[in-house]
């Protein structure tokens, strides 16, 4: 399974951080990476995808920059634990199902679940405003003794390399 980190674009600074919109740069930001993930998605998108979206107004923004429907995950508002992404995406694609999973999130979350899944250790992997981060997900064969998830690093993209 193939799980897509993208951290909302640019918003406008404010008190209610729920109610926080995109900004214009926001919205171009949001349209430029909307098409190159659309580049690079397999043709089966997006029959395939399954679009995961904090309820925060900058992430549905961000999101609807794809033109797709999404869910809204309340457990991905700002400041949700990493395992809550990874386990809200396993729980609607299990990961021996080919397919991916696109998560619009916020940081320090997104980049917390991107260390851990990549080195198996906490920490903190940088996401700027509007940039993803692209991973292969695997897990070993059920009957294992250990059943961790890693992930292999597909593509990182910030809207500033578009």
């Amino acid at each position: 399974m193939d799980l897509i980190l993208w951290r909302h674009a640019e918003a406008e600074d404010g008190l209610e951080d729920l109610e926080r919109a995109l900004t214009d740069k926001g919205q171009r930001q949001a349209a430029q990476m909307a098409q190159w993930i659309k580049k690079y998605l397999p043709a089966t998108a997006p029959a395939t995808l399954r679009i995961l979206v904090s309820p925060a107004r900058r992430t549905q923004q961000t999101a609807q920059a794809l033109g797709w429907p999404f869910s809204t995950v309340n457990s991905f508002a700002p400041g949700a634990r990493p395992e809550a992404l990874l386990e809200g995406a396993i729980e609607r694609m299990p990961i021996q199902v080919a397919g991916q999973v696109l998560i619009v999130g916020h940081q320090p979350t997104l980049g917390g679940l991107a260390a851990h899944l990549l080195t198996g250790q906490p920490g903190q992997i940088a996401v700027r405003k509007g940039g993803l981060l692209w991973l292969r997900l695997s897990m070993p064969h059920p009957h294992s003794a250990t059943h961790s998830v890693t992930a292999s690093l597909l593509a990182a993209m910030s809207p500033g390399l578009l």
